[in-house]
C-alpha cells in the first residue's frame, strides 16, 4: 500500500527541497500567526513553485476567514486545505463549495470515544488529520510535538482516509506505522532543530526510518 508522507510547516527552500528529495506526496504550510511556522502567503507561493508535479501544496488554516482565504488562494495556489480549527462540517462544506478544491479536517484525539467526532464530516471532509489533542496552555492546535495512543485508530472504518499526526519522529515513526497503519502521516516538530525551524539533515532521517519500517514490515 502506498503511504502519503506530509512535510507541514515549511517555510525555506532548503527545507523543501529535502522534503521533495525524500518522496514527500505532501508539503504544508502554516497560516496561523500564533505558529513559529507562519510563512506570509506570497513567500509560500514562491516556495511552492518547486513541488509543482512533485507534491500536493496544502494550506493549514485556523478558523480564518474567508478574505484571508481568498489571499491565500490568490497568493500560494494550494492544491488542498487543511482546517486545523473548531471548523464545523457546515463551515468545511462551504469552503469546499467556494473553492472548489479538497478539503482536509483535524481532529484532536486522545482516546477511542473521540473518534465519534468523525461522522458528522464523512460526506463533506475529503480525507482527515488525526492529531493529539494541545497540551493544556498552548495556542497551537497543532505542531506541539505530542502524540496520543496510535492504538485507538485501529478500528477505525475502513473507509476513512486519514494522515496521522502529532508527534511523529524517527524514533517511533516504526511503532506508528506498525500500531495504527495509517494511509498517511503528517510530520512538522518532529523534523525541526529549534520550534519553527526546519532541518534538512532530520528530514532525510525521517524519510530513512519511514523506508526502514515499511522494508521490515514487508520482509
Amino acid at each position: 500500500m502506498a503511504l502519503d508522507i506530509k512535510i507541514c510547516g515549511l517555510k525555506t527552500g532548503a527545507a523543501m527541497a529535502a522534503a521533495l528529495a525524500g518522496g514527500a506526496s505532501h508539503v504544508g504550510f502554516i497560516f496561523f500567526a500564533k505558529s513559529p511556522r507562519y510563512v506570509e502567503p506570497a513567500e509560500a507561493g514562491r516556495l511552492r513553485e518547486a513541488a509543482r508535479g512533485k507534491a500536493m501544496a496544502v494550506a493549514v488554516i485556523v478558523d480564518a476567514s474567508d478574505a484571508f482565504l481568498d489571499e491565500i488562494l490568490a497568493q500560494m495556489q494550494p492544491d488542498m486545505l487543511q482546517l486545523h480549527g473548531a471548523e464545523t462540517p457546515e463551515r468545511v462544506a462551504e469552503v469546499k463549495a467556494r473553492y472548489g478544491l479538497p478539503v482536509m479536517k483535524a481532529l484532536p484525539l486522545s482516546e477511542a470515544a473521540d473518534l465519534e467526532r468523525i461522522k458528522p464530516f464523512i460526506g463533506i471532509s475529503d480525507r482527515f488529520l488525526f492529531d493529539a489533542k494541545p497540551p493544556k496552555g498552548s495556542e497551537l492546535p497543532g505542531g506541539n510535538g505530542v502524540a496520543f495512543d496510535w492504538r485507538i485508530l485501529v478500528g477505525l472504518d475502513g473507509g476513512v482516509d486519514y494522515m496521522l499526526s502529532g508527534g511523529l519522529n524517527a524514533a517511533n515513526i516504526g511503532d506508528a506505522l506498525r500500531l495504527a497503519d495509517p494511509p498517511g502521516i503528517d510530520i512538522s516538530s518532529g523534523v525541526e532543530s529549534a520550534p519553527g525551524v526546519k532541518d534538512p539533515a532530520l528530514i532525510e532521517q525521517f524519510f530513512r526510518a519511514v523506508r526502514t519500517a515499511r522494508n521490515t514490515r514487508a520482509a
